[in-house]
């Protein structure tokens, strides 16, 4: 419950804001993850908020967080400069099962920010490419100022171990790609992948992730392959606290990702 204290040591600034730090704390503690995993952190004098770890989960050199400016403590986030402090409490929660797509196809699908969660995911896809099937991501922003890395989605569009589609939900005179909710990308990407025997990750705005999984449960990828990583009010990061209860689980420590097939009673429930 005791934040450690963590430097920054470098920043870039895009539509969001992206800063590393030692994988190590002040006191010498060093730290590891899985991807999914979120951090507490805390910002001096404002707050302390949950934030997904977006860097490659396989290095003990950096621990990289991206964040956007929503509420006073992101906003202290965004203003961090290399060499500033600030505390930090984590890992926390269950990550994505990349192991239950060894062998086969996966299908990860965005929108906006939600990027941020699954980037570790396609940096170990990435890092060991053959031990995957076809491989597809699906990414939606509402603008193409709220689209976030651009120039890593790039980079993987010209690449040739991810299959990348990228929609925005309003035209841009500057844009020429698909326009439309991410969900319109779902049955292209069925007619590529084997959906019965695929893994789906998805991760975004609640009503993106509500849609997206209708979509791809009605296509035939299974519920127990199927995982969202869902938000609440996470304060305590351990189950204590209460705030991010939803329904039976404590989504900090029993989520933040959840397959479909434990969660599809409890989306019934109205207003849970």
């Amino acid at each position: 419950m005791i934040p450690a204290l963590f430097e920054v040591t470098e920043v870039s600034r895009d539509n969001e804001v992206t800063f590393s730090l030692e994988a190590r704390s002040k006191n010498g503690v060093p730290f590891h993850f899985r991807p999914g995993q979120f951090n507490m952190l805390y910002a001096f004098g404002k707050g302390e908020i949950p934030i997904s770890i977006s860097g490659k989960p396989y290095t003990d050199h950096t621990v990289i967080h991206t964040v956007q400016n929503v509420g006073a403590v992101s906003r202290a986030l965004t203003e961090l400069r290399p060499g500033d402090s600030f505390g930090l409490r984590g890992p926390f929660g269950r990550g994505w099962p990349v192991e239950k797509a060894l062998g086969g196809d996966l299908l990860l699908m965005a929108g906006g920010l939600g990027l941020a969660p699954l980037r570790p995911v396609i940096y170990e896809v990435l890092h060991s490419r053959s031990s995957f099937g076809r491989v597809i991501l699906l990414y939606g922003a509402r603008s193409l100022e709220r689209l976030v890395f651009g120039e890593e989605l790039k980079q993987w569009q010209d690449g040739h171990d991810l299959e990348v589609f990228v929609t925005l939900d309003i035209a841009d005179p500057e844009w020429n790609g698909h326009v439309g909710v991410v969900t319109s990308l779902c049955r292209t990407a069925a007619q590529l992948i084997d959906a019965s025997n695929a893994t789906a990750f998805i991760c975004g705005p609640p009503i993106m992730m509500r849609f997206s999984m209708r979509e791809l449960l009605g296509l035939g990828v299974q519920p127990a392959r199927c995982f969202v990583s869902l938000e609440r009010n996470m304060q305590c990061g351990v189950g204590h606290c209460g705030h991010c209860q939803y329904g039976p689980l404590f989504l900090c420590k029993d989520g933040p990702v959840i397959d479909c097939e434990g969660l599809l009673p409890w989306l019934k429930v109205k207003e849970l």
